[in-house]
């Protein structure tokens, strides 16, 4: 015996199922792509606009309280900041803390920094596997939430014709009566 509801719930998990095995692939990749286009873009902007440039240690900077760098790499090389001199990319010298991964910095040691075109010191480029990662990841996320959405919407659905059968059945018992099947009692 099939009723109508079982295959109404059977026809909503094909089409989830075809859902699943097409819009979740397909969603990830545009997402994917269009991240990775973006990305892309700013790092070649980002390798246009910044320059590395070399610097020397002038000395080490007064002890004061070490502030939080979110440059910093956790796990990684140790910083230090030193008082630095430098050619900017449009001549003219600057000087000023900056950031180094010298292991024990002395005055008159030479590093290289990344600047902009004035000389303020910024951060390293963002590189085209870094970008390239995190467009797989938003491609991915966008995969997962596009799943996660289908299966939502499916359950959904399953949930109210399970309601609606639910409700009927209560309807039929109701009609039935409190005495149904009791032999000479009228039904």
């Amino acid at each position: 015996m099939c009723r109508g509801t079982d295959l109404a719930e059977a026809w909503t998990a094909f089409a989830a199922l075809l859902l699943l095995l097409v819009a979740v692939p397909v969603a990830g990749v545009l997402v994917g792509g269009a991240v990775q286009d973006a990305l892309q873009r700013s790092v070649r902007a980002q390798h246009q606009s910044r320059h590395l440039v070399t610097a020397t240690v002038v000395r080490m900077p007064d002890p004061s309280p070490p502030a939080a760098d979110p440059e910093t790499p956790v796990g990684g090389e140790p910083r230090h900041r030193v008082l630095a001199h430098w050619t900017a990319p449009d001549g003219t010298e600057r000087s000023g803390p900056v950031p180094t991964r010298l292991e024990d910095p002395r005055p008159g040691d030479r590093f290289r920094t990344w600047t902009d075109r004035h000389g303020t010191t910024v951060a390293r480029p963002l590189d085209t596997a870094t970008a390239t990662t995190h467009a797989v990841l938003a491609g991915v996320g966008a995969a997962l939430v596009t799943a996660a959405l289908v299966e939502g919407f499916r359950r959904l659905a399953v949930w109210c014709m399970v309601r609606r059968r639910y409700a009927r059945w209560d309807r039929a018992w109701e009609s039935a009566g409190p005495d149904w099947g009791r032999t000479g009692a009228g039904s």
